[in-house]
């Protein structure tokens, strides 16, 4: 009787037991894919959604994000590959007249000023690859894009627009 007993007992144990894929466990596990799914596997860096606001169409990106001196010294450099949809925020705290240059970048680049007020002040369009000729915002930059070159003209995105990220 002792026997049926124990086996029973086991039984309503792995029954009552969550399952893999299920629960808590599962909970963990989606919460661990999503934090590595938000990282740029060549960089390293989070990567967060962004959109830009051109006569009224969303245009959304993944951006990596550049937080410090030195991500944001290293920006795209050595990079060979960048999607349609891809880029980088360098976020500018506080807000400063930024410039920029493509040393040791092999992509041209779309550099996209963003002003104080969130819109966009200016864009240095089809930067040169490798170029050690700045470019510069014409104002206070709260933040600067980059995305793929010609990108910005082949949306429509242009100063004025605003960039939600």
């Amino acid at each position: 009787m002792r026997r049926p007993l124990s086996l029973l007992a086991a039984a309503l144990v792995v029954a009552c037991s969550p399952q893999p894929g299920t629960g808590a466990a599962a909970a963990t596990g989606a919460a661990d894919a999503q934090t590595a799914e938000s990282r740029h596997p060549v960089s390293g860096l989070e990567i967060i959604p962004l959109a830009v606001i051109s006569d009224g169409e969303r245009h959304e990106f993944a951006v990596e994000v550049a937080r410090t001196a030195q991500e944001q010294a290293r920006g795209l450099m050595f990079r060979t590959e960048l999607g349609p949809n891809e880029g980088m925020i360098f976020p500018r705290n506080p807000p400063d007249v930024a410039s920029f240059w493509m040393k040791n970048t092999p992509l041209p680049l779309d550099i996209i000023f963003v002003g104080e007020d969130g819109r966009i002040m200016n864009i240095a369009a089809n930067t040169v690859p490798y170029s050690l000729e700045s470019v510069s915002a014409v104002g206070l930059t709260s933040a600067v894009l980059e995305i793929p070159g010609g990108r910005a003209a082949e949306l429509g995105i242009e100063p004025g627009d605003a960039v939600e990220w």
